[in-house]
């Protein structure tokens, strides 16, 4: 089977993770590599054992390199837009990281010359290939649960609280990331309701900085933070369900705690990325009396996001696939999220 030449822009500490998964299909071969830091070119250039002249400080370059099959990019998110742009015009199939923009604006033009010129591309939702909730989706889509009433989605972590002393990086930075916890969980958040239970049609939020200064770690100086570190919305769906989202960057003990509880006639269901192996389903055996089954995923849930992006890659791409619509959509969210908490009101999708 045909083995894809890869060119990777951004070298930073998840790139590390990327390279791993790539590695492990056994069908991609990294080629070319791209960053702004001259001194992470040469590492990593040298570590994957790149020619001199497929290490680039320009992504623009690497992305029309006739060589390279395909892009993978691992950025900040301030330029996502620009690397999925000169992948459109160049005709380039590629494996964006998420939030799919910084703002959406970004996403409208994107769309624009996306309509123009479709290319192949993938947007990083990387909890689609946790195998519990793709079982749990297989369980909704089959009506397992009966009508499905409401449902509530959490994305927690902690680095961010108090104790940590966590100084002031990039994802502090309103000009890099736009958001804050918003885009960079919530994103995630949106995109699990979307892979479950289809379109936003309605929602109200709120965005909170808990945290309203962090220390510069070069000067030492405190940093007034502009990005939210906490956002709750709630929203109702294509189907009718209404759902409760929530997400912090705060919460003690929550080191990656991602998770949904479904609620329908046919029972409840719950699945986290804390037990990504198994889902437990609670369900009336007889009236009145509860059965709670911890359930292990069927091996037919495991499929990987790189293998995944192998199937693009062949043609062969799954509907579940989480493509270029799939991260406009998703900014479309991000956007009426923040309109809803700026505004206090309810957005129309």
């Amino acid at each position: 089977m045909k083995k894809y030449r890869i060119g990777l822009i951004g070298l930073g500490g998840m790139s590390h993770s990327h390279i791993r998964w790539m590695a492990e299909e056994g069908r991609f071969a990294i080629i070319a590599v791209s960053d702004v830091n001259e001194a992470a070119l040469t590492e990593k250039g040298d570590l994957l054992g790149i020619s001199p002249d497929k290490r680039y400080g320009d992504f623009v370059q690497l992305i029309n390199d006739p060589d390279v099959d395909a892009v993978v990019s691992v950025t900040p998110n301030n330029v996502h837009a620009d690397i999925v742009r000169a992948c459109l015009q160049a005709g380039k199939p590629y494996l964006a990281e998420k939030p799919f923009t910084r703002v959406f604006e970004e996403a409208a033009r994107l769309l624009e010359l996306y309509e123009q010129q479709p290319v192949n591309g993938m947007v990083g939702y990387s909890y689609r290939y946790t195998p519990a909730f793709r079982y749990a989706r297989e369980l909704v889509r089959e009506g397992k649960l009966g009508k499905v009433r409401s449902f509530a989605i959490q994305y927690l972590q902690d680095w961010g609280a108090v104790p940590n002393q966590t100084p002031y990086i990039w994802r502090f930075n309103k000009d890099i990331t736009g958001t804050g916890t918003l885009g960079d969980l919530g994103s995630h958040m949106i995109d699990m309701a979307r892979f479950l239970f289809g379109e936003f049609k309605e929602l109200s939020a709120q965005m909170r900085t808990l945290v309203p200064e962090r220390p510069d770690p070069a000067t030492g100086q405190m940093v007034k933070i502009e990005v939210d570190d906490f956002v709750s919305f709630q929203a109702r769906m294509s189907g009718d369900e209404v759902g409760i989202f929530q997400s912090s960057r705060n919460a003690i003990g929550s080191g990656n705690q991602h998770e949904v509880s479904i609620y329908g006639d046919g029972g409840t269901l719950h699945a986290s990325t804390l037990n990504p192996d198994q889902i437990v389903w609670i369900r009336e055996e007889a009236p009145g009396q509860l059965a709670r089954s911890v359930i292990n995923v069927p091996e037919r849930c495991r499929v990987t996001q790189y293998g995944d992006f192998l199937s693009l890659l062949d043609g062969t791409a799954s509907e579940s696939l989480p493509g270029f619509m799939d991260g406009y959509r998703n900014q479309e969210i991000i956007d009426a999220v923040i309109r809803a908490s700026e505004e206090k009101r309810t957005i129309v999708i």
